[in-house]
């Protein structure tokens, strides 16, 4: 018998992939909903976000230097609503 390697059937790429999709749907859905709907309660609750950075991060290695950032990423409720959705669409397909 096999060892357990956990409950899903999928690798980790798998629901990497599927995270990914569902924030950039998510994201679309935050960039059309604030430029078409028109401003009130409805919009503020939907498109606001929060926005957690990291950076700059510097690697000197003498010979070259590399920096990166600062990099963010911004959660809003339609962007995770995106992942739902990606999720949904993947675990219906495999």
């Amino acid at each position: 018998m096999p060892p357990h390697r956990g409950s899903s059937k999928h690798n980790p790429g798998f629901h990497l992939l599927t995270l990914a999709a569902g924030f950039i749907t998510g994201g679309l859905l935050t960039v059309a909903a604030r430029r078409f709907l028109p401003v009130g309660a409805v919009k503020e609750f939907l498109t606001t976000g929060v926005t957690p950075s990291v950076g700059p991060v510097t690697l000197d290695l003498v010979i070259l230097k590399f920096s990166l950032g600062p990099v963010a990423l911004d959660v809003s409720l339609l962007s995770l609503l995106g992942v739902l959705i990606a999720y949904l669409i993947a675990r219906s397909l495999f």
